[in-house]
């Protein structure tokens, strides 16, 4: 961030002082599911196991019984719904399979135009699956803002105004004016609108899609971590921590935990990302800041905030941070850190009319980040089973496409999703420990530098030209 008003560190101390250690979505008691029993026994046989009851999963069994109701699919989930990326997102629901339009232009030129096709058509699917089965969780599309902070940032939100248009993605510039009538802050100077994006009360979709599901006749079964798959047969045996299921079949959709299939360590790196929510706003603080179409924010930095209003009137304010702990370590001690604090003044630089707002909640979830920030997928023990993993953060309507893809591979299907670049080929694999961990700090300084200058450094050059990035 630029040189911004100066936040007291008393006023980042009050605002935070009340902030419970927990993920607003889910400490909602009165919303929460009963839980789902565990599976238990080794007899169990299915036609397809789903790994993972997170949203790749979970429209992993919706779709396979909409494709043939006969078939008999159970999802195992290693804790209770929604507590890992599905359930602590910020609830941003992107058309976009491709991290964003530019990052489509960049890898698949020649398939841009038909991904950003079946985006379209995976949002608009979305949409309909929500309403069809009756899933109560806050989905409406307001658009969009991605704001300039910086001078130079004024200029990079132009050329994406720009690219929208070329490829006749709808796009609209904003001067600083023009921003600040949307949304008010002294530190908008510009900004870009895309009106397709949509917004989301991520755990009640997924605890929606998980009702939906057993409403189809799926299995659910929570607090079963999946120990291991064997090839037999005919079957693949899906070993449990308490016993085991023998399936046809099995997609495995495990984000950022490596789960069952080493090889995904390759591709993918684990990630934390901090996020804030806050009290209600009263109607004082929301006329201060205006905020009447309720769009999604963003920055249009390396390291960016993401937020965005609730229907009750909170703010969610996440992002920036973008931590990765050697030597791709996952541990809930790391979800508390200095990242809140650091997220909280920038809050206030953003917002400085906000001063003596209040944060309820802190929290954090890990991001499966790819080379690429595009998904990984394939198929392993001789094709009977099949992954999709590494959303980078932007998975909460992708996931729906990723699950299609990682039905068509495990049953054989040769169609239009998997004859997809992005499906065929795989992003560049990270290299081992310790280069990685040595990578992610040379790119992380590289990005926080071109923040403050406007300029690309020789390593992000360097990094470009192999065709491997780093993002949250």
């Amino acid at each position: 961030m630029s040189a911004a008003p100066r936040v007291a560190p008393a006023a980042e101390r009050a605002a935070l002082a009340d902030a419970v250690p927990d993920v607003f979505w889910t400490d909602r008691p009165a919303l929460r599911p009963t839980p789902r029993p565990a599976l238990t026994g080794s007899g169990h046989r299915a036609d397809l196991v789903v790994v993972g009851g997170g949203f790749t999963g979970l429209w992993a069994a919706v779709q396979a019984k909409e494709e043939d109701p006969g078939r008999d699919v159970v999802v195992l989930e290693r804790g209770r719904l929604g507590v890992a990326a599905s359930g602590r997102n910020g609830g941003f629901v992107s058309p976009s399979l491709t991290h964003g339009l530019a990052q489509g232009v960049a890898c698949w030129p020649d398939e841009v135009a038909t991904l950003e096709r079946l985006g379209a058509e995976n949002m608009a699917g979305l949409t309909a699956d929500v309403e069809r089965y009756g899933i109560d969780c806050d989905l409406h599309v307001p658009g969009e803002l991605t704001l300039a902070l910086d001078r130079h940032q004024v200029g990079a939100v132009r050329e994406a105004v720009d690219l929208h248009r070329r490829h006749g993605a709808p796009a609209s510039l904003l001067t600083a004016e023009e921003a600040r009538a949307r949304v008010d802050s002294p530190r908008y100077l510009g900004g870009m609108f895309d009106p397709t994006v949509g917004l989301v009360d991520p755990a009640r979709l997924l605890w929606g899609l998980a009702d939906a599901a057993e409403r189809l006749g799926v299995r659910v079964h929570e607090d079963t971590a999946v120990t291991g798959l064997d090839a037999e047969t005919t079957r693949v045996h899906v070993r449990t921590e308490w016993g085991g299921v023998r399936a046809r079949r099995v997609v495995v959709g495990t984000g950022a935990f490596r789960g069952v299939l080493r090889r995904l360590s390759w591709y993918t790196l684990p990630v934390y990302d901090h996020v804030l929510m806050t009290e209600p706003l009263g109607a004082a603080q929301l006329a201060a800041v205006g905020w009447q179409g309720r769009e999604g924010l963003t920055d249009a930095g390396n390291r960016f905030h993401y937020y965005r209003r609730t229907l009750d009137d909170r703010v969610l304010f996440g992002g920036y941070d973008a931590n990765y702990h050697f030597p791709g370590r996952i541990d809930p001690r790391l979800e508390q850190s200095g990242s809140h604090d650091l997220l909280a003044r920038h809050f206030l630089r953003i917002f400085p009319q906000l001063e003596g707002i209040r944060f309820t909640h802190r929290w954090a979830g890990v991001i499966d980040t790819t080379s690429r920030f595009t998904p990984v997928f394939g198929t392993a023990l001789g094709g009977r089973v099949a992954y999709a993993v590494g959303y980078t953060g932007l998975g909460v309507a992708s996931t729906r496409f990723g699950a299609l893809v990682a039905l068509d591979l495990a049953d054989g299907r040769d169609t239009e999703r998997t004859r997809l670049g992005m499906v065929r080929r795989k992003p560049l694999p990270f290299p081992p420990e310790p280069l990685r961990g040595l990578g992610v700090a040379l790119t992380r300084a590289g990005l926080a530098a071109e923040d403050r200058t406007g300029r690309r450094g020789p390593w992000l050059r360097a990094m470009d030209a192999v065709g491997i990035g780093f993002d949250s």
